[in-house]
């Protein structure tokens, strides 16, 4: 793919980043903005586990979204290490969206991030947007603003809905006014720079989380083993083999994954499956293994092996 050479001279291109609690709907809107699920969605807390970048190509402008994990009081070394991502995020970008669901009110987590918003002391300018409006009468979305506004001082405060496109285009403008002048930073029609094997992960993910209990989502990590063309395959008629990891904490948690003579298993394969394809452009064999990696969250050496060394 090749970069853009025709841009006006007052093209802007930059980075936005979204935080919020766990479940806000960052990735929802990050996908809304993007035109392509880029970043997988879950009705689970804190599913988002590493920042993931969207790019939005518009005529003037070109918007890379950063979407990070939730901001939370962390219970875990895990915890520990994606709040310090998200930190570390903050301060590398050029606009931050400040995500909060119109369907709550705002609480101890929404004042957290607030708290740690307000050490960039006014380097950053900050949007305010209230999600999920689609979900509340107008009576509570005026409520939700109201709030929202009352809680800093906030460059722009808009009401949002991922689900319905309500002024997901305001949100593209507005961020995207506080991006510097600048050339195109990624090549024309890139929506994403993560990996094929972290993306094939994250669907896997995504699918597994689908229908378990609350518990399981912080224990589950995936990772994909190796992937390959099958030998002996027409270019015409192309088959990938996908081998892919995922590790619990727990032998009763495995049994959860793999479900009664391997139910569950086999409905999150052909789930992961359907996504897995779309994003390679071709026919997949995918292989899927449940480990048990005890306590993986709080062990600095597995959190490493399974990718979460972000030193």
């Amino acid at each position: 793919m090749d970069f853009r050479t025709d841009y006006p001279e007052d093209f802007r291109a930059g980075f936005a980043c979204f935080v919020g609690r766990p479940n806000t709907g960052k990735s929802t809107l990050t996908n809304a903005l993007v035109g392509e699920k880029v970043a997988i969605t879950s009705a689970k807390p804190q599913t988002t586990r590493h920042t993931i970048r969207g790019i939005v190509h518009k005529p003037d402008h070109q918007l890379i979204i950063v979407d990070t994990p939730g901001l939370h009081k962390p219970r875990t070394l895990l915890g520990s290490r994606l709040n310090d991502l998200v930190v570390a995020t903050l301060s590398e970008v050029d606009v931050i969206g400040f995500c909060l669901p119109a369907d709550e009110p705002i609480g101890p987590g929404d004042r957290y991030i607030a708290s740690q918003l307000a050490l960039l002391d006014g380097r950053t300018p900050i949007v305010a947007l209230v999600t999920k409006v689609d979900t509340v009468s107008q009576d509570k979305v005026a409520e939700a603003l109201l709030a929202v506004s009352e809680l800093a001082d906030f460059a722009d405060v808009i009401p949002v809905s991922a689900v319905d496109g309500f002024q997901v285009g305001t949100v593209d403008e507005v961020l995207a006014g506080y991006l510097p002048v600048s050339p195109p930073l990624y090549p024309e029609g890139e929506l994403t720079d993560e990996p094929e094997e972290v993306m094939i992960a994250e669907l896997v993910r995504e699918a597994a989380l689908e229908g378990v209990r609350d518990e399981l989502p912080h224990s589950l990590a995936v990772q994909v083993e190796e992937m390959y063309p099958r030998e002996g395959r027409s270019e015409d008629n192309p088959l990938w083999n996908v081998h892919v990891n995922l590790y619990v904490e727990r032998p009763s948690q495995k049994a959860i994954i793999i479900g009664k003579g391997g139910k569950r298993l086999k409905e999150i394969g052909s789930e992961s499956r359907r996504g897995i394809e779309a994003l390679l452009g071709t026919k997949v064999f995918l292989d899927l293994h449940v480990k048990v990696a005890k306590d993986w969250q709080r062990d600095p050496k597995q959190l490493g092996r399974l990718g979460f060394d972000f030193s």
